[in-house]
């Protein structure tokens, strides 16, 4: 490989640890030296998101001679969240929020869509209004991301409303935003007169977990829940899944019923 290519590709690996968010990195010095990253900004998720990409980087400078070895680093514990986005959350912060945070919070819950990276980015013409049942969503972080999801009625009325007599373009357009559809709800969300969402592990994204929840507990079917919410990986899916401390409790209830009880005399 020519120098030039070497230093080039070098750059490269410092510019996407930079962009990865990585501290403590000192980048590739001449002699193929690397350090390892010390810590990530942003969540747990996404650092071990960068710290994989960063691995791949690596690997590929190893093949190629410009560094000596790949060192070893350990991905974040990941913790999933604790809180769900349910029927008391939406009409606690319904009630205080104004539009379209409110038909967001409704979305969030009843498609299972990711907010930003596919909700946010709906275009009229995904959704299926003959059968009045399915939104296609055809861009995605992954490739399973692309997919059918069933609407429930009260996201086709939701929908028939905000989308009135359009039949293209964004469902949330936006003229601030450069691409011209809804980014962000980080400013509806400050003003919103309920105070639950001062809560950080109270988020949007609680809704995607929700309707997981939901949908498993209703329909015992964990690969319909993955098909619609777009994932491949089992272990990945089951982030999104929540025990339900009722259904423990009335299973134990059921065993220590007084028909199943020996009396002891």
């Amino acid at each position: 490989m020519g120098k030039l290519r070497a230093a080039g590709y070098l750059k490269h690996v410092e510019v996407a640890v930079a962009v990865a968010g990585v501290e403590g990195f000192d980048g590739v010095s001449p002699r193929g030296s690397v350090r390892t990253p010390s810590r990530f900004t942003g969540s747990p998720s996404n650092a071990n998101c960068a710290l994989r990409t960063l691995r791949r980087i690596l690997h590929k400078a190893e093949e190629w001679g410009l560094i000596r070895s790949v060192p070893k680093f350990r991905l974040v514990k990941e913790y999933g969240r604790s809180l769900r986005l349910d029927d008391e959350a939406e009409r606690k912060l319904s009630a205080g929020a104004e539009q379209p945070l409110r038909d967001i919070i409704i979305l969030m819950r009843d498609t299972g869509m990711r907010n930003e990276g596919e909700l946010y980015r709906t275009r009229i013409e995904n959704i299926d209004w003959n059968d009045r049942v399915v939104i296609f969503v055809p861009d995605s972080k992954t490739p399973n991301g692309r997919r059918l999801v069933p609407m429930t009625d009260r996201v086709v009325d939701l929908l028939l409303v905000r989308c009135g007599v359009r039949r293209e373009g964004w469902v949330f357009p936006s003229k601030r935003s450069k691409s011209g559809h809804l980014t962000t709800l980080a400013k509806a969300v400050s003003r919103s007169s309920d105070k639950s969402w001062a809560s950080e592990s109270l988020v949007l994204y609680c809704g995607r977990h929700d309707y997981g929840t939901r949908v498993l507990r209703e329909t015992g079917n964990l690969a319909a829940v993955m098909k619609t919410m777009g994932h491949k990986d089992v272990k990945t899916a089951m982030q999104y899944q929540h025990p339900e401390l009722e259904m423990v409790r009335q299973a134990l209830n059921h065993n220590n019923s007084p028909e199943k009880q020996t009396v002891i005399q």
